[in-house]
């Protein structure tokens, strides 16, 4: 399956309380459940202002889609071509 990197800009994101990033994670979740499998959330990455997020999706528009349910901005989304680590060196 495709996997994509979502860009999100959002202000102040490193200074969100674990609070916070838990109300966005289980609103995240909700509408996963509700896309159903063929979409996942691998992990996320957040920085100050902005996150981060990986995902596997069939395709572009169920990212988007994700974003639009779940009132999350997506202001970059780009398709992975290949991953790489320390092992391609050898």
């Amino acid at each position: 399956m495709p996997k994509f990197v979502i860009e999100r800009e959002i202000p102040g994101a490193g200074k969100l309380t674990p609070e916070q990033l838990q109300g966005i994670s289980q609103t995240s979740c909700g509408v996963l459940n509700n896309l159903g499998p063929k979409i996942q959330w691998v992990h996320s990455y957040v920085t100050d202002d902005k996150i981060y997020c990986v995902y596997n999706a069939p395709d572009e528009k169920m990212v988007r889609e994700h974003a639009k349910q779940g009132g999350f901005p997506a202001n970059r989304i780009s398709r992975v071509a290949t991953i790489i680590d320390p092992v391609t060196a050898e």
